[in-house]
């Protein structure tokens, strides 16, 4: 195993919100070493424009099917982001414009996952060092509880030498390495 990471899963199947495949990385591998095989969920209307939304797709794509795993592509619906995020325009990164962005992702990652029987949601955007844990920890929350039978699954991806399998996987995969969160306002 990659990491000394110990995993207390509060469920059966598991639904992992992807925001890109850097930040996937290590947690595929962590769980899959770990013999748990999550569905990806890839619903990121923030990002902008469509053309990155693709090529950020397509790395995840890459990803999934390296370790055999499926992978659902939600619908990309900017504008319907753009009314979440009206008014915060100008809030700075970590802000409120993210939790925001993190709610409206995670709450349609959580009512698939309902839907499909699914009962823990966890994101890969609990990787990144540039995201507010309390921030993610809290839209997920917030998502599993407007639906039922989903448990948010708040592990901390960073610790027990997940950021520095994150950076070795990036650097293996060649994958390409957003300089930007994905939104329009996270360009500046």
């Amino acid at each position: 195993m990659h990491t000394n990471v110990q995993l207390q899963v509060p469920g059966e199947r598991v639904l992992l919100h992807a925001c890109c495949a850097p930040c996937s990385s290590a947690i595929v591998e962590c769980l899959m070493e770990r013999g748990i095989r999550p569905v990806i969920f890839y619903s990121n209307s923030n990002i902008w424009p469509r053309e990155e939304y693709d090529h950020r797709l397509n790395e995840c794509l890459r990803y999934a099917r390296k370790w055999g795993l499926e992978i659902v592509d939600d619908v990309y619906d900017h504008n319907a982001w753009g009314s979440c995020a009206a008014g915060l325009e100008t809030e700075p990164e970590r802000g409120a414009r993210c939790l925001q962005c993190f709610k409206f992702r995670l709450l349609r990652a959580a009512q698939y996952a309902s839907a499909q029987g699914f009962d823990v949601l966890a994101t890969t955007l609990a990787s990144s060092r540039w995201k507010d844990l309390s921030q993610v920890n809290e839209a997920g929350r917030w998502a599993c509880a407007q639906v039922s039978g989903v448990t948010w699954w708040d592990e901390n991806w960073r610790r027990g030498g997940l950021q520095d399998r994150r950076g070795a996987i990036i650097k293996e995969e060649n994958f390409y390495n957003q300089q930007y969160c994905g939104c329009e306002f996270s360009v500046r």
